[in-house]
């Protein structure tokens, strides 16, 4: 009987020992690893919100200075490849690269940036809302770098965008012109139907909406 307790007094010890050596050093490693990966996202956060920051000033001066808003938006550009080099896997650094490249007329660019933000495990990194908003953007690049081969591509954008996204009537405007443009009259009267339930005041899907009546 003795033997056991003595047993068991040992194993007892052996444990405590064991959890003191944890709680000494492994929340140590642990932590400096946390420590670190807060430090890159808290830099790549940094940078995100600087390229923002500069997309939303080269449009507000884009009709003051031309020359000053593309320097502007060529900051942002930087500052997103610099968060990007931070957190690649993280979808925002990608779809503000191609902000900034739409907006310095880089299509092409821009819509690789945006397949690059929507692809998995990255795309994982948005919530719903973002990743519908996302689908409109480069669903309009698409049919703005070539219309006439990405159209369907466009569409299925669009289709999946219309759940999802925070500005639905943007996303069922676009997708009416998409059928417009294929001469699907019914889907795309639909549509701008839909975006005008959405928002009685939007011009384009009005606009698009008298256009498909004449057809």
């Amino acid at each position: 009987m003795a033997i056991t307790d003595l047993a068991v007094q040992g194993a007892i010890l052996i444990l405590a020992l064991a959890i003191f050596v944890a709680i000494q050093y492994f929340p140590k490693q642990a932590l400096n690893k946390i420590r670190s990966k807060n430090r890159t996202n808290l830099q790549s956060n940094r940078h995100f919100i600087q390229g923002t920051h500069f997309l939303s000033r080269a449009k507000s001066t884009q009709k003051k200075s031309q020359t000053q808003s593309q320097i502007l938006a060529k900051n942002a550009l930087v500052e997103a490849e610099s968060a990007i080099s931070l957190s690649p896997r993280d979808s925002a650094p990608f779809i503000l690269k191609a902000l900034a490249l739409d907006f310095l007329d880089h299509k092409g660019s821009a819509l690789k940036a945006l397949d690059l933000a929507l692809s998995s495990p990255r795309v994982k990194s948005l919530e719903d809302r973002e990743r519908g908003d996302a689908l409109v953007k480069r669903a309009e690049l698409k049919m703005a770098v070539n219309r006439k081969r990405r159209v369907d591509s466009a569409i299925e954008d669009l289709k999946e965008a219309v759940k999802l996204s925070g500005d639905r009537e943007r996303a069922f405007s676009a997708l009416g012109q998409c059928y417009e443009w294929k001469g699907m009259k019914e889907e795309a009267q639909s549509a701008f139907q839909e975006a005008l339930r959405i928002q009685t005041q939007s011009v384009e899907a009005r606009t698009g909406l008298d256009r498909v009546r004449l057809l």
